[in-house]
């Protein structure tokens, strides 16, 4: 009796809703949703809050609002080597994770798929063999191809405005939206922006990922540093029976890769939505998927512990560690010597035959914020020289001159002498003129 009891409580299907079926719920495929929203948002909004843009008619960057020139070498190529090494340092540990959780062409590439899928059916892809799509009949329409060209277009003409915010203050760049005029602009800038829109439209429509898989010198850039130690999906073979038939993996991955055959040097972005189909499917049965993603080698034969993968990564920054310190002492030194104003001083021309006696003094200020400067001379005697202003009020990361006139009844002779400029937060800047009298 106890036995058929047995064998019919046995019998009654169990459905697991604990934490083992949590286990294969998407992890992976929303974190990254928001991470690639974030980064476009991030994009607009580092110009448009000063935090960095580029000024070419002062041939400058601007960074808080503070005009950064060529001259400032060592904060400039300082900040360069330590950002190298970041990046050489997270390609080494995460590959191209960059290219699956934040690179701007893969979102709009994938978003480009999800608005084809939805208005032209789930088998209307860009195919990377060069196969036409598979329209689906129901949705083979003039009105749904007629707004897949539009999203298309408007994403186009947005995306392409963000170059410019990088170029223009936001006023300007709102001058150009609303078509005012503002002296600011470039005369061609309606023609570079056309441009602009036909290059991203033509990339969303039919380029997508082809740029991704055989053009981004970006990723062969990442490709480099990458290491069996890299971060990696793998596949469990010890339980290959269980996808017996099962291409789900393959159909989820957009880069048409098999999840189960990457190697060291795939086109695998490490987005994760393999992982996360993988984990769906056998969650009905309360497992974890068949895929992961794994720091090591990728035999499963020789699975490390993590901290022994780490050790195997943080080796390979050891020639790495002098360039990120020499570029972190060359930062700090652009830091300290820093100025936020400039001073020139050089001869005016004269008449053949005539002594030089009138020099021309540029002063610049760096910052977009009023300020005004004292101008003085110090080596020479008062009556031997006369300025045209000793105070120079600038509005806003401008430049003004002032002359400087030497009196002809000088003694002969060499004179030395420097012009001063001083701010009213403080600053001093020296230009030392050597005047010859014959």
């Amino acid at each position: 009796m106890s036995s058929g009891v047995n064998k019919a409580l046995s019998s009654i299907p169990i459905k697991i809703i604990g934490s083992t079926a949590k286990k294969g719920m998407p992890k992976f495929h929303w974190k990254r949703r928001i991470l690639q929203v974030a980064v476009l948002l991030l994009l607009v909004i580092v110009p448009v809050s000063g935090l960095f843009r580029v000024s070419p008619e002062d041939a400058a960057l601007v960074v808080l609002d503070r005009q950064i020139w060529l001259a400032d070498f060592f904060l400039i190529f300082g900040l360069w080597i330590v950002l190298a090494c970041l990046m050489i340092a997270l390609y080494s540990v995460a590959g191209t994770v960059f290219c699956g959780w934040a690179c701007p062409q893969n979102t709009v590439s994938e978003w480009a798929n999800h608005m084809t899928h939805k208005l032209l059916g789930k088998r209307a892809e860009v195919s990377l063999t060069g196969e036409a799509p598979l329209v689906a009949a129901a949705k083979n329409k003039v009105l749904n191809w007629a707004l897949l060209g539009l999203a298309f277009l408007l994403a186009a003409m947005f995306f392409a405005l963000v170059p410019l915010l990088y170029f223009y203050p936001p006023d300007v760049v709102w001058s150009f939206m609303i078509l005012r005029t503002d002296t600011r602009l470039a005369g061609s800038l309606y023609w570079i922006y056309t441009i602009w829109v036909l290059i991203i439209f033509l990339d969303i429509a039919v380029i997508r990922h082809f740029w991704c898989r055989f053009a981004c010198v970006y990723k062969v850039w990442q490709h480099s540093f990458k290491a069996k130690e890299t971060l990696h999906v793998t596949y469990d073979a010890s339980r290959s029976g269980e996808c017996a038939k099962c291409n789900y993996c393959v159909t989820t991955c957009f880069i048409e890769l098999d999840p189960r055959k990457t190697d060291s040097y795939d086109s695998c972005i490490n987005c994760g939505d393999c992982i996360d189909a993988c984990n769906t499917l056998h969650a009905k049965k309360g497992e974890v998927g068949l895929l992961r993603f794994e720091l090591g080698e990728r035999e499963q034969a020789k699975l490390r512990q993590f901290r022994d993968n780490s050790m195997s990564l943080l080796s390979r920054f050891g020639w790495t560690a002098p360039f990120a310190a020499l570029g972190l002492l060359m930062f700090a030194w652009g830091l300290w010597s820093y100025q936020p104003y400039h001073i020139s001083a050089g001869y005016l021309e004269a008449k053949q035959d005539q002594p030089v006696r009138n020099y021309r003094i540029e002063v610049s200020s760096k910052r977009y914020r009023p300020t005004e400067l004292n101008i003085s001379v110090e080596g020479l005697p008062q009556g031997d020289f006369s300025l045209s202003d000793q105070k120079v009020k600038l509005k806003s990361a401008e430049r003004a001159s002032v002359f400087l006139s030497v009196s002809p009844k000088v003694q002969r002779g060499l004179h030395r002498f420097v012009v001063v400029a001083r701010s009213n937060d403080g600053w001093v800047g020296r230009f030392n003129i050597q005047h010859f009298v014959e």
